[in-house]
C-alpha cells in the first residue's frame, strides 16, 4: 500500500508541476529554457560549486536520517523534513541564480513555483502521514 501511495504522490506532483509550468509560461511570456535530460544545468561556476555542496550535504543528511530511522526507530518524517530543508535550499539558490545571472530572469518564477509545489507536497505527506503503513 505504501508503494501505491508513493507512486500516486509522485505522479500527481509531476503533473501539477507540468501544468503550473505551462500556465506560468503563457501568463508571463516565458520562453522555454533548453535543458538536456539528466544534466545539471548550472548557471555559472559559483552556482555549480554551491549546488554540489548542497548535494553532498543532502547525501550526508539523508544517510544520517536513514541510520536514525533504521537503528534508532525514528519516524520517516525526519527524512521528509530534511528533504524539505535541502530541496527548498537547492531550489531557492537556483531561482536566485536564474534571477540574477541569466539573460531571462523570468525563469526564476518557474523555479520558485516548482520549489513551492515540492515543499507543499512534502508538508502534505508529513501532515497526513501518507507514507506510513
Amino acid at each position: 500500500m505504501i508503494w501505491i501511495n508513493f507512486i500516486m504522490i509522485v505522479l500527481i506532483t509531476f503533473v501539477l508541476i507540468a501544468a503550473v509550468r505551462i500556465i506560468l509560461r503563457k501568463a508571463f511570456n516565458i520562453e522555454k529554457m533548453k535543458k538536456e535530460t539528466f544534466s545539471y544545468n548550472h548557471i555559472n561556476g559559483l552556482h555549480k560549486k554551491i549546488d554540489w555542496a548542497i548535494r553532498i550535504i543532502t547525501a550526508i543528511v539523508l544517510i544520517i536520517c536513514l541510520y536514525l530511522i533504521t537503528y534508532q526507530s525514528f519516524s520517516i518524517n525526519i527524512s521528509l523534513i530534511a528533504l524539505i530543508i535541502t530541496s527548498g535550499t537547492a531550489y531557492a539558490i537556483r531561482a536566485f541564480f536564474e534571477w540574477r545571472y541569466t539573460e531571462n530572469p523570468k525563469h526564476s518564477i518557474i523555479t520558485a513555483s516548482e520549489m513551492f509545489i515540492v515543499v507543499l507536497t512534502l508538508f502534505t505527506i508529513i501532515q497526513f502521514d501518507l507514507l506510513v503503513t
